[in-house]
């Protein structure tokens, strides 16, 4: 029984590897494809992450939504440890255009101290703001990435509320991963957008403090 149970046991760990392994796989070539690794990000998140709109639509590998379509808070779920805590971040590297992203990191969702999987009980540094891309400017890439903690942090960040532009542009992925030693993102996924008229009735409503 203990030999079966061992067996059942490492083929379960090689399942999870493999199955891990491919997910990188395929995560790593439509980010490379899509010009995210390695311009910028270092390497591809090695598990999915699920983001599903409340209208259900759902976020997949640089797969086109509207504007419209995600502009509501979506649901974001991955393989978390319930004793650890996490950062959530959806940012658009290609503002105001991606051939001139003079205006970028734009930070749209930024939630720190996640405990477990539960983005509820983190952190809000910046509400969700959805997609907004400025007419005539192509496709922009909204990329959603979550970093495991090493504990629970203190962040000194300005807050962003949901329809303000303030402290959400000019950012930097980057250095925020840097000042807080967050690492490789664990999970990932990403959707592009281009704009849509919904863009600047939304935009009659957004402030700048």
């Amino acid at each position: 029984m203990v030999t079966k149970c061992l067996l059942l046991n490492i083929i379960s760990t090689l399942v999870a590897i493999v199955s891990t392994h491919d997910h990188h796989a395929q995560i790593k070539k439509h980010m490379e494809s899509d010009g995210i690794v390695p311009q910028i990000l270092g390497d591809a998140p090695h598990a999915h992450l699920f983001v599903t709109y409340p209208n259900g639509k759902k976020v997949h590998l640089g797969e086109e939504l509207t504007p419209s379509e995600v502009k509501d808070e979506p649901q974001v779920t991955w393989t978390a440890d319930s004793s650890k805590y996490y950062t959530l971040v959806m940012f658009d590297p290609d503002a105001p255009s991606r051939s001139d992203p003079s205006f970028a990191d734009v930070k749209h969702w930024l939630v720190g101290n996640i405990q477990g999987g539960d983005v509820s009980s983190g952190d809000v540094i910046a509400e969700y703001f959805g997609s907004g891309p400025p007419k005539d400017t192509g496709f922009h890439r909204y990329i959603f990435l979550v970093y495991e903690q090493k504990g629970r942090l203190t962040f000194d960040e300005p807050r962003s509320l949901k329809l303000s532009r303030a402290h959400r542009l000019k950012w930097s992925l980057k250095e925020f991963v840097k000042k807080y030693g967050l690492g490789e993102a664990v999970a990932g996924d990403y959707f592009k957008a281009k704009w849509e008229p919904y863009v600047d009735e939304r935009n009659k409503n957004v402030t700048n403090n």
